[in-house]
């Protein structure tokens, strides 16, 4: 299965895509729960798989999680918008603000970014590059991280 022939990208379809392409991702609990048009969640649970050496959860997995809110949604634009189009993480940043126990919540609502730097590279036939965030919240609703990604897209010829 190939994962630009699939049609609408669902969070099934992505949960697969991590078992077979980002199976360090998969196995350490990253799970695509929600993806709407300006919007994506994912959730990873605190275990013995994914922890740090103080007993929380390490910042690599949640970083996995933070991205894959932001580039689901790249992906999904793209997908949309039919057109042959590179993309890549070309910077990050991160926060932590509190220990990730528990199950943590990773949304990523800047799905109307992708669409305006989708927008301008078709227009321009430049690489456009964009910063989209995702935060992550614990179960009581405290925030534990904050990630930000610099995306890179680029029309293909």
């Amino acid at each position: 299965m190939y994962f630009r022939d699939m049609m609408k990208l669902t969070p099934k379809k992505i949960n697969i895509f991590l078992f077979f392409k980002l199976p360090a991702a998969y196995f350490c609990g990253v799970r695509l729960k929600c993806i709407e048009a300006y919007e994506c969640t994912t959730t990873v649970k605190h275990r013995w798989i994914n922890q740090n050496p103080f007993g929380s959860m390490y910042f690599a997995v949640q970083a996995m999680a933070a991205e894959l809110t932001t580039g689901a949604l790249v992906l999904s634009h793209i997908k949309e918008s039919g057109k042959n189009i590179s993309m890549l993480v070309s910077n990050q940043k991160g926060t932590y603000s509190k220990k990730a126990l528990g199950k943590i919540t990773f949304s990523c609502a800047d799905g109307k970014k992708v669409l305006h730097a989708l927008e301008e590279s078709i227009r321009s036939g430049e690489g456009i590059t964009f910063w989209m965030t995702s935060v992550g919240i614990d179960e009581v609703g405290d925030e534990v991280s904050r990630m930000e990604f610099e995306w890179r897209i680029k029309v293909k010829s």
